[in-house]
């Protein structure tokens, strides 16, 4: 390949502003005449326009000489600058013809001169800027005579003007070797071993690791005990000599055991953390290992930067999976980390420490958790507190208690006292609490009477509905006690009151006039200003707040119309009639039991009726739950046969539901450790290796990463066959084969960038010029790198690229036209290109959420699709996976394959990358008199419209049938 002809081919270290283009560039001549000039404000546009021209390709020959005689003398600093970046980009040799060496030019001696004259100036600013410049000169012949120079500035008084030289003999050294400098190691040593600033000897020692690695060993062993001093970029050059040494060779790892080890007590957090890092990929040794951990945990909680907590956790999580037991030595100093404001970092924290308790610190821990659980009640009663997501956290927090239950049962004794607090709560932790009571009570039975007792006691402060509905379903179930039976049904009936739940009409109208005067209301009067003037003030003057309403809760959840809870009611007062018989109850209590729940019963069923809410759909199936019951209470032959179902099955099957969970929990947890084992271990912060960019002459016994696997291993891909099927199906012909431009385009879509390759090929025998591909876009996508102005030659061809920001998921589209001229005939053409058509499914990955999360979204968000089911689809299984694959959603309501019945309800959830949340219900009902055809209806909402609207195609264009398997 021949040399380039100028220094514009070969790199350009820089960029400057557009600002002097802004009335268009001056002439050659006009520049020439400018830089002429006295005032340096000329000379110094003049050069900035000589620049810019020479980087759009330019020659401008006479401007060398205009600049070495009026230019290179001056003292203002700025014009010194522009000179050097000018010195960086004009051509520095004479056009050669083939087969010859090139020349350098003539003028490029009186530079040399005015270069050295820079290196040589009283000024330390004005040397050590000059050897900075020359870090980026490339040409033997310049670099040459300026070496004794550089190397005196190496005894220079001043350090900026020794670190500056030390950089410029490692970049000589670098390029030329022993053509330049054949001492050049020596020399380092020499300096090295006399420097004092820390700046010089970091360079000095990056010159020794690259250029003479035996000479930075031998410094290192003889000034081990000092390292410590040379600041934090010497240290982080250290670690880069060890990694790159025990690499090649992992014998030499006792060498450097000692300063890794000194290293780990660093005050930089960055030579710390590498150093821990470093001592662990070079070692598995429990001391080690621990040692690293210790410094792990360190940073965890005397770090300010979130960023830095979160890397750590991640580094800890690492360590998790091969040395266990030395983290749960450390588990205390980890859970530290909770009290970091971020909820993100106290999650990580709780991730890290929930798989590390063991019996021996578990009583630590969840007194740790329950001191941090009552820090969140204190946030909330302080209303100008801004604690870190308090919910949310308490959320976190009763989980792992829950955990720690579940794994020890000896501490869910302890636990209830404090999570019992938690059950009035309507944030959603109440409900996380009551069900840890559900199972808790079903899975060590002594511990039932004390979380029954207490139950009981809490049931009026209960004020949410689906936790007294749970809390209902475990007193029906468990209390098997005379005691505790008869206070808990005492308790209920206390609840509910009179069985008459209907407001009579004189109350109501009370209670909206009590409303309608509790309502703020609006005075309006004129006022004297103190200068006299007159204005109009208006108050608002608000009522004093009505006195609370002493009702029950309960009494008051379905006085409000919850058909649920009054069946919930019914049910477990039925259980509790039918169990007094067996536990010793007298027969006249039993009998006043089952009038009054029959009373209970009969008056929830009536004001069902009357009262309109969204459960009203459901009425009849409760009323027919109710009807069950009250025969259970009143047919003799109906309870004989409805009692064992009604006493022991609903515990059967509970406890059957949570051995599945235990195993599903097992076998996640077997499965994650099988993904770990088998994955892929690089890290996202490793480097990637490029052969093409790596220097060819590899040092001897250095091993060499850059082998066909690289990539892979950077990114866990190891399936190549079916990378070029998945390109070609991203390939969009935008124009057509017999038009003058073919063209087509490969997106790649990168989260919040599509990038885009058009491939244009002139199928014309004349050259296209200025030929232009124009974009523009519909949706939430902007172009941040529109195609440039091309010209392609006859039947030639070239790929041109753009970039387009995405901010949102919604379906767009990419259309545009191609423009052109015709360099024959001067005519312009003009190309309009087919639409690229931007599908959703680019941008929706699966994700989890609680079943709580989803119903509090699904009533938060206002946007809703509705789509009606027409398929060819028979099966309602198969139905369900077809739609959960095609929209790559996770179903989170489990369903049993082997079941088979007429009607099929799933929650489906997915969550986008710019972190936007899509709720789908799909309600799917095989109907008898349809010919065996599905039919009902898939709802899809979302906070914002575009992925309502298109999740909504998608499902249209996607539910007709299976893909057709070929």
């Amino acid at each position: 390949m021949p040399a380039p002809k100028n220094a514009n081919e070969t790199y350009c270290t820089f960029t400057l502003a557009s600002d002097v283009t802004a009335g268009g560039l001056p002439s050659e001549e006009e520049i020439a005449k400018q830089l002429e000039s006295s005032n340096d404000e000329d000379k110094k546009f003049a050069l900035k326009a000589c620049i810019m021209a020479m980087l759009g390709g330019e020659a401008m020959p006479r401007i060398l000489m205009q600049v070495i005689r009026f230019c290179i003398n001056s003292n203002d600093k700025q014009l010194k600058k522009l000179c050097m970046l000018y010195w960086e980009v004009v051509p520095k040799y004479q056009e050669a013809a083939d087969g010859e060496p090139r020349k350098m030019l003539p003028e490029m001696l009186l530079v040399c001169n005015a270069l050295m004259n820079d290196l040589t100036h009283p000024n330390e600013y004005v040397r050590g800027s000059m050897l900075r410049f020359l870090c980026k000169v490339k040409e033997e012949e310049i670099l040459g005579p300026l070496m004794p120079s550089i190397k005196a500035c190496l005894e220079h008084r001043h350090s900026y003007v020794r670190k500056n030289a030390a950089l410029a003999i490692f970049h000589a050294h670098r390029l030329y070797g022993e053509a330049l400098l054949p001492d050049a190691p020596e020399i380092m040593a020499a300096f090295l071993n006399n420097e004092t600033d820390i700046s010089a000897r970091r360079n000095a020692f990056l010159m020794m690791l690259n250029e003479a690695e035996e000479l930075a060993i031998q410094f290192l062993a003889t000034h081990l005990d000092q390292v410590g001093e040379y600041g934090d970029g010497f240290l982080l050059l250290v670690l880069e000599l060890t990694r790159r040494v025990c690499r090649r060779d992992p014998a030499q790892k006792s060498r450097f055991v000692r300063v890794l080890f000194q290293m780990l007590g660093s005050d930089s957090a960055a030579v710390s953390y590498e150093a821990a890092w470093t001592l662990v990929s070079l070692s598995s040794a429990p001391t080690a290992v621990r040692a690293a951990a210790v410094t792990y945990t360190h940073l965890l909680n005397s770090s300010q930067d979130n960023n830095v907590k979160l890397i750590v956790l991640e580094r800890l999580e690492d360590l998790k999976a091969k040395h266990n037991k030395i983290l749960q030595e450390l588990l205390m100093d980890i859970l530290r980390g909770l009290a970091s404001p971020n909820p993100d970092i106290c999650q990580k924290v709780l991730e890290v420490s929930m798989d590390i308790v063991t019996s021996r610190n578990v009583a630590e821990v969840v007194n740790v958790l329950k001191r941090e659980v009552g820090k969140t009640t204190a946030a909330d009663s302080n209303e100008t507190s801004e604690a870190k997501g308090s919910q949310t956290y308490r959320a976190l927090l009763v989980k792992a208690i829950h955990g720690c239950a579940v794994k020890f049962p000896h501490v869910a004794e302890s636990v209830v006292d404090v999570l019992m607090d938690f059950l009035s709560f309507q944030d959603g932790s109440g409900m996380q609490v009551i069900i840890l009571f559900r199972a808790i009570v079903e899975q060590y039975p002594e511990l039932r009477p004390t979380i029954l007792s207490k139950l009981i006691n809490v049931v009026d402060e209960i004020a949410s509905n689906p936790v007294m509905c749970v809390c209902l379903w475990i007193l029906g179930e468990y209390c098997e006690e005379s005691g505790n039976l008869t206070d808990a049904y005492d308790a209920i009936m206390e609840q509910l009151g009179e069985a008459n739940f209907i407001i009579a009409p004189d109350e109501a109208a009370a209670e909206d006039e009590a409303a309608a005067t509790a309502a703020p209301k609006m005075i309006t009067k004129n006022v004297v200003l103190a200068d006299g003037t007159y204005a109009t003030q208006t108050v608002y003057s608000e009522a004093p707040k009505p006195e609370v309403s002493n009702m029950p809760n309960l009494r008051k959840m379905l006085v409000g119309g919850d058909v649920f809870l009054g069946t919930l009611v019914a049910s477990s007062l039925t259980k509790m009639c039918l169990r007094a018989e067996d536990v010793g109850v007298a027969a006249a209590t039993v009998k006043k039991w089952t009038v009054d729940s029959l009373l209970m019963m009969c008056a929830i069923v009536k004001v069902a009726e009357v009262t309109v809410n969204a459960q009203r759909s459901s009425l009849s199936d409760c009323t027919e739950r109710m009807t069950l019951c009250c025969r259970a209470l009143l047919d003799p032959k109906a309870k004989e046969l409805l009692k064992p179902s009604l006493l022991n099955d609903g515990k059967a099957t509970f406890a059957t539901f949570l051995a599945s969970l235990k195993q599903d929990d097992k076998k996640a947890g077997e499965d994650k450790d099988g993904d770990a084992a088998a994955g892929p271990t690089t890290q996202a912060d490793d480097l990637i290796h490029f052969r093409q960019l790596r220097n060819m002459a590899v040092q001897g016994g250095d091993v060499d990463l850059d082998d066909g696997a690289d990539l892979a291993r950077a990114t866990g891909y190891d399936n190549a066959g079916s990378l070029l099927e998945s390109e070609l199906s991203h390939v969009y012909p935008l124009s057509g084969f017999a038009d003058p431009v073919y063209a087509e385009a490969l997106v790649t879509v990168h989260d919040y960038d599509i990038v885009l390759e058009i491939l244009v090929i002139n199928r014309t025998p004349n050259t296209l010029s200025n030929l232009t591909v124009e974009l523009s876009t519909m949706g939430d996508m902007k172009i941040v790198e529109r195609p440039q102005a091309h010209t392609i030659g006859p039947l030639d061809q070239m790929t041109i690229r753009a970039s387009i920001k995405v901010s949102s998921t919604e379906t767009g589209h990419i259309f545009g036209t191609i423009v052109y001229e015709d360099s024959s005939t001067m005519e312009k053409g003009y190309i309009n290109l087919n639409d690229i058509h931007m599908d959703i499914m680019d941008y929706i990955r699966p994700a989890f959420c609680t079943d709580e999360a989803f119903r509090s979204m699904w009533a938060e968000f206002e946007w809703e699709n509705k789509v009606a089911i027409a398929t060819s689809i028979e099966d309602l299984q198969v139905f369900l996976n077809h739609i959960v694959t095609s929209t790559n959603m996770t179903c989170l309501t489990p369903h049993d394959p082997k079941e088979r019945g007429s009607f099929l309800a799933a929650n489906l959830y997915a969550r986008s990358v710019f972190g936007e949340d899509a709720l789908v219900n799909v309600s799917v009902e095989k109907k008898d008199d349809n010919d065996g055809k599905l039919a009902g209806y898939i709802r899809i909402r979302s906070k914002t419209q575009g992925i309502a609207l298109s999740l909504g195609d998608r499902i249209t264009s996607v539910q007709r049938g299976l893909p057709d398997s070929n």
